[in-house]
């Protein structure tokens, strides 16, 4: 794939956002703070309140699409990105409505580290809102799991790996090479789906510890089996539980992922039994092996909840 530099390039945002307002104020706030401009703003707003109001109230250009269903992390971004390449974007910057750039430099950060180091996509760390030394997404660094944000900027460039889809700067060749966000998937797992096919088409990315977003941690939904070298992730809800289970298991069966398959099959029945939770162990395995068999829920609407 050509390389491609953003510095004189057109750079839109694309966001979803769901019944946020408060967050999405502020992101919007950090954006008009960049000392590298937006040319535009993408807003899919699928939330049961509508926010038009936040949108024409930015101080950076926003076109505002309503969606009157919740298509999920995948559709709506899918949305967005759509939106943005119709619109003339040749980078296209993709955030979630709880998170915002730390500081006025983050985007500029971002289009030189892609220039810098000729990459089609580029990601900055995500730090927490309240303690931006902690990392809300682990890496691994030397096979250990870390959030210690000093760490992993110690560790340098992460070549091949990110926490999409927060904060990722993306060419559009990318998505006419690989494709949008999977639609299938709807929440959970669409990001990991993305990062794999990236791999697979031999896109140059990764995440520079030159920039950072913050967003609220996800640690809390981190689950350590043997110490910090095999863990699990137990999100907090029913219905984020249901899909990420489900959509591990499909990854796991799309990209022949071994090594997934032995840390999931050996990690969650160890978890669950070592704290006596059966119902928690069979509300694993039912979607997992689910998603293992490839088998189809249809719309999410008539998926369990």
């Amino acid at each position: 794939m050509p390389q491609h530099s953003p510095r004189d390039a057109r750079i839109a945002a694309a966001v979803v956002t769901l019944d946020r307002p408060d967050d999405l104020r502020a992101l919007l706030d950090g954006f008009a703070r960049q000392t590298r401009p937006l040319d535009s703003v993408v807003l899919v707003d699928a939330g049961a309140t509508p926010v038009r109001h936040l949108a024409e109230a930015a101080a950076v250009p926003v076109t505002y699409l309503r969606s009157e269903v919740n298509l999920g992390g995948a559709g709506g971004f899918a949305l967005a990105i759509l939106a943005a390449l119709a619109g003339g974007a040749e980078w296209i910057w993709i955030m979630d409505d709880d998170a915002h750039p730390e500081d006025a430099g983050t985007l500029a950060a971002l289009v030189d580290a892609a220039t810098e180091q000729g990459l089609e996509a580029v990601l900055p760390l995500v730090v927490t809102p309240d303690d931006p030394t902690r990392l809300s997404f682990h890496f691994r660094v030397a096979g250990h799991s870390t959030h210690d944000r000093a760490t992993v900027e110690a560790a340098g460039f992460r070549a091949d790996v990110g926490h999409f889809f927060n904060g990722a700067l993306i060419h559009r060749d990318v998505f006419y090479t690989v494709g949008l966000p999977d639609l299938r998937l709807f929440l959970r797992g669409d990001e990991t789906d993305f990062m794999l096919r990236l791999r697979r088409a031999g896109v140059r990315f990764g995440t520079v510890t030159t920039a950072a977003l913050r967003h609220p941690s996800g640690e809390a939904e981190l689950r350590h089996v043997l110490g910090d070298r095999l863990h699990v992730l137990v999100p907090e809800t029913d219905t984020k539980r249901f899909y990420f289970y489900r959509n591990r298991g499909q990854l796991i069966r799309r990209y022949r992922r071994v090594r997934s398959l032995v840390a999931d099959g050996v990690g969650y029945p160890l978890y669950f039994l070592r704290r006596g939770d059966v119902t928690g162990l069979a509300g694993w395995a039912r979607p997992f092996v689910a998603g293992l068999r490839n088998r189809s829920f249809g719309p999410p609407w008539n998926l369990p909840r």
